[in-house]
């Protein structure tokens, strides 16, 4: 099983771009603060790199900025590449399969920006009276 589930603020405004063939991707990176604090009394923090795609990124693009707070769940995905000095590097990304946008609308100067969720919807469950329960 490969699931990583963070929350966190973006660092940088999101990259929106688009493949050769068409398809929308977004790239961001969030800052996540650690459970624990370190012998000084601080939290550390961890950085990683967010990659969404298709009409989920294009929601990103538009509507994250530095700073918005985001729930992100995805797998981790492994690369390697050559630098420009022939040196191998190794990255590891997020491939998100969901983003909450969890700052709240109007924050941060973005009063028209909706609160986009990727939860679904739960019906509301009707009250049974127990005397019409047949145990």
């Amino acid at each position: 099983m490969n699931k990583v589930i963070l929350v966190g603020n973006l660092t940088r405004d999101p990259e929106l771009s688009e493949t050769p063939s068409g398809v929308s991707v977004c790239r961001f990176s969030i800052a996540v603060s650690r459970d624990y604090a370190n012998a000084d009394g601080s939290r550390d923090v961890d950085f990683f790199n967010i990659t969404v795609w298709r009409g989920r990124a294009e929601n990103c693009g538009k509507y994250l900025k530095k700073g918005n707070k985001v729930a992100v769940v995805g797998s981790l995905q492994t690369r390697s590449y050559e630098d420009k000095d022939g040196i191998k590097r190794n990255v590891t990304d997020i491939v998100a399969n969901e983003v909450e946008f969890l700052t709240p609308k109007g924050s941060q100067g973005e009063d028209d920006a909706p609160v986009i969720s990727a939860k679904r919807e739960r019906p509301e469950l009707e009250a049974i009276d127990d005397n019409q329960l047949p145990f």
